[in-house]
């Protein structure tokens, strides 16, 4: 059944649909509609679990731990300064082997202070050990909600999973969007069924002390897990699409999907809802009989290295945008992509453009730019941009520098 939703509407009810055992949150924008919609399903008797109202989210993530270890489903929302809050007890779920599952709607983090969208709040925890996945529209959105469920739950995986989706870009709008099918969902979900969990009838240790010749071997239990989820996601993106009807990057594993990135020559690449604007400009170039194509990653952790280099063989050149920047060096999607492409044989540049901090505009005219610069340190056969005016930094740190009077 199609319906236009708002993006917190449609991930409230793709929640719904996978019947969770407990929901916890803590309001903040703006993702407190989400679980707004969530209590009003619970008091209106559509959800059968459990809503736990609490006054932190360290306390929301924190009940989602108990829970989770007691073999409940879970779910939880935040964004921003909540997930920094929560981010300790992410680490635990993560180190506990527990499957949560949250919805984030991107936003900025203080100082100064922001309620508008960007990235830097989750790639903060890209080392936690959570699968991450990003929605280009409300649409993936949802499906991403149930594509987290089925990756987390699985016993070979059993880890966090953000689902994230850019605040009010997408949180806000309204698009129109296939609601699930109660028996299509029971087919593609597992079944509720966690290998370890506590009962006192049969005792176990959950988060224990490990000294040092013990650690390491529990990351490294982590880091397998994640490796894995490779391939999981794949199965969940092949089945989602025989069940669902929608196919997201089949040809790369469910991990990366591409536009026009077959034969191109310039490839921009980014993640979230800007990849819609830059695909308008890839047709407008093609259009013009330049090879220009979009490559986006729709799952950062764990990140898609072999998909990448193959993508990415033959092409003169790459324009990362980043929602973020690791201050003192680059954005983190072009950090992990040039590690990728180290001791390959891609030896065309790969550029970062940091865009779109606290929900800044990127207009169509900024990606124009992008391109052209891109185009130009191509055309030159250079790894680095060459800068002999302040403006020419424009736009690859654009949001960084004061506007003009």
């Amino acid at each position: 059944m199609a319906r236009v939703l708002a993006g917190y509407d449609a991930v409230a009810e793709a929640v719904k649909s996978c019947d969770p055992d407990v929901i916890s949150a803590y309001p903040i924008t703006p993702q407190t509609d989400i679980v707004e919609r969530l209590s009003q399903m619970k008091a209106d008797e559509e959800l059968s679990g459990e809503f736990i109202k609490v006054d932190s989210e360290f306390n929301a993530a924190s009940t989602c731990i108990g829970a989770s270890a007691a073999g409940a489903r879970v779910f939880s929302a935040t964004c921003s300064q909540g997930l920094k809050l929560m981010s300790e007890v992410l680490f635990s779920a993560s180190g506990m082997r527990l499957p949560l599952v949250l919805a984030i709607a991107n936003r900025s983090l203080s100082a100064p202070l922001s309620i508008w969208g960007d990235q830097t709040d989750t790639f903060a925890e890209r080392d936690g050990g959570m699968i991450q996945f990003y929605a280009e529209d409300v649409q993936e959105a949802m499906d991403n909600i149930l594509m987290a469920y089925r990756v987390a739950e699985d016993r070979e995986i059993s880890l966090p999973a953000l689902s994230c989706l850019d605040g009010f870009i997408l949180t806000h709008v309204q698009e129109p969007v296939e609601l699930f099918d109660e028996e299509k969902v029971k087919e593609f979900l597992p079944d509720k069924a966690p290998e370890f969990t506590l009962d006192p009838s049969n005792p176990v240790t959950m988060g224990a002390y490990a000294r040092p010749e013990h650690w390491t071997e529990t990351r490294y239990m982590v880091h397998e897990a994640q490796m894995k989820a490779k391939n999981k996601i794949s199965d969940a993106t092949s089945d989602f699409a025989e069940i669902f009807g929608r196919e997201y990057g089949l040809e790369h594993d469910g991990l990366v999907s591409t536009y026009k990135a077959e034969d191109a020559d310039i490839v921009l690449m980014a993640l979230g809802s800007v990849c819609g604007t830059i695909r308008y400009l890839v047709d407008e170039y093609r259009d013009n009989g330049e090879k220009i194509g979009l490559v986006r990653p729709r799952v950062y952790r764990p990140f898609p290295v072999k998909q990448l280099r193959k993508i990415l063989e033959g092409v003169e050149a790459v324009a990362v945008l980043d929602k973020d920047i690791s201050p003192g060096y680059q954005g983190g999607l072009a950090i992990d992509l040039k590690s990728a492409l180290y001791s390959t044989n891609i030896r065309g540049p790969v550029l970062n453009f940091i865009v779109g901090l606290a929900g800044r505009d990127v207009s169509k005219d900024n990606i124009r730019n992008i391109i052209e610069k891109t185009k130009s340190v191509a055309e030159k056969g250079t790894h680095e941009m060459e800068f002999e005016e302040e403006e020419d930094w424009e736009p690859l740190y654009t949001e960084l520098l004061p506007e003009e009077d």
